[in-house]
């Protein structure tokens, strides 16, 4: 911003004194038109004239000058403005951007859990099948005991033969 501000007071300045020397040669040409008036015996000498013309080509070649550097210092600060543009296009991309990061990882544990959670149901159906394939199979296990328990049974208990001595 300061070159921009710099570029600007060098424009100004110019400007001014193309003013300046516009307000000069118009007050010169006014007083030689009012002299060749007022007086139409009055022809100016030679080297007069020739001090006028060296003094308006130097005054022509000063103000083409700052013509020039008055376009060098627009064509400047346009490319400047439009260095600026793009930059704040660039900032209001990355900004863009980082709203949309800053979306996805706040929603990235609800994923991570909606995901598992969708891994799971294989898992939770299968342990869900196997308990009951478990409890089936106790129930068959105690009922096969129980049967087997009462056929075994011995119809008498026997007990030791004990000889006395």
């Amino acid at each position: 911003m300061n070159t921009t501000e710099e570029l600007q007071s060098q424009v100004n300045q110019l400007q001014q004194e193309l003013e300046q020397r516009d307000l000069l040669v118009q007050q010169l040409s006014e007083e030689l038109f009012r002299l060749v008036k007022g007086n139409s015996a009055f022809m100016p000498s030679q080297e007069l004239l020739d001090h006028h013309h060296a003094e308006i080509k130097y005054l022509t070649e000063k103000l083409s000058a700052a013509d020039d550097q008055i376009a060098e210092a627009r064509q400047l600060l346009e490319e400047r403005d439009n260095e600026i543009i793009d930059l704040r296009q660039e900032v209001q991309d990355m900004g863009d951007r980082t709203r949309m990061l800053e979306q996805v990882v706040a929603e990235l544990p609800n994923v991570y859990k909606a995901k598992f959670a969708e891994r799971m149901i294989p898992i939770k159906q299968k342990v869900e099948s196997l308990q009951k394939e478990n409890r089936q199979l106790h129930i068959e296990l105690q009922s096969l005991s129980f049967r087997l328990a009462s056929r075994i049974r011995p119809s008498r208990l026997e007990l030791p033969h004990v000889t006395a001595s």
